[in-house]
């Protein structure tokens, strides 16, 4: 068995009385409207009560992005949207060819960003981008979706379930779509020197960074790796967990 880093790829007023002050409406900004959905969870990528593993791709490929790195590309997620930025996830080491000057992100939506690096773990194939709220208007911001991530459904994630992985596809607006199967959820990999998701099923160059999802939809990895012989190496949900709260000091997401 030889992994290897799936690398980019270079390439008014009323007037109902007369007697009586008109009545002032207030207005609703498109900030305010963005906020409200965001605090709610509204945001989120929907996740299915049955499972069908295409249309649970259709809902969680919102959250896929592109990251555009001169000549080569990866995949990302996104991991949360806050008050004042949209924060990705990708592999650490698809961030060693990131250049803030050059870099851009592509969104689902048909968006392009700007990103700065908000940090890389020390120990993981994990590393985070931010994306500013001030690349986007708020109708914009309202049309993204951040990956469903629940903790719990890792854990009970077993040997033979279905999964799929999303990635960048070679060209601009094309997404990668690879269904499998779980094999292990903690299998050590000396390539990525971790304790890693492995699963049957098909990733190639550009989907580093992309994601891996149960049948459902729920977030469970982040494809980092794979072989000719049809496996894959995903960083499990919690190590993702874990790297953002290493890294921003927030504890979950």
């Amino acid at each position: 068995m030889l992994f290897s880093m799936l690398l980019p790829p270079m390439q008014g007023y009323a007037k109902d009385s007369l007697s009586m002050p008109p009545h002032l409406i207030q207005s609703v900004r498109e900030q305010d409207i963005y906020e409200g959905l965001r605090v709610l969870g509204l945001l989120e990528c929907p996740v299915l009560d049955s499972l069908d593993s295409q249309q649970a791709y259709e809902n969680a490929k919102q959250c896929v992005v592109r990251l555009n790195m001169g000549n080569a590309y990866g995949s990302g997620i996104i991991w949360q949207l806050t008050s004042d930025a949209v924060v990705i996830a990708t592999n650490a080491h698809v961030l060693e060819y990131w250049n803030e000057e050059t870099g851009f992100v592509y969104f689902s939506q048909g968006y392009y960003a700007n990103a700065r690096v908000l940090g890389v773990s020390q120990n993981l194939d994990v590393g985070f981008l931010a994306a500013g709220n001030d690349n986007f208007s708020y109708e914009e911001l309202a049309e993204l979706r951040y990956a469903c991530v629940d903790g719990s459904v890792y854990e009970n994630l077993e040997q033979g379930d279905a999964m799929f992985c999303i990635g960048a596809g070679r060209e601009v607006g094309e997404m990668e779509f690879h269904e499998g199967t779980v094999g292990e959820l903690w299998k050590y990999i000396d390539l990525f020197q971790n304790e890693m998701l492995y699963s049957y099923g098909f990733a190639k160059e550009g989907m580093s960074g992309g994601g891996a999802f149960d049948g459902y939809g729920h977030l469970i990895g982040m494809v980092a790796g794979g072989t000719w012989q049809n496996e894959t190496a995903s960083v499990p949900l919690p190590s993702i967990i874990k790297a953002y709260e290493e890294i921003t000091g927030v504890t979950g997401r």
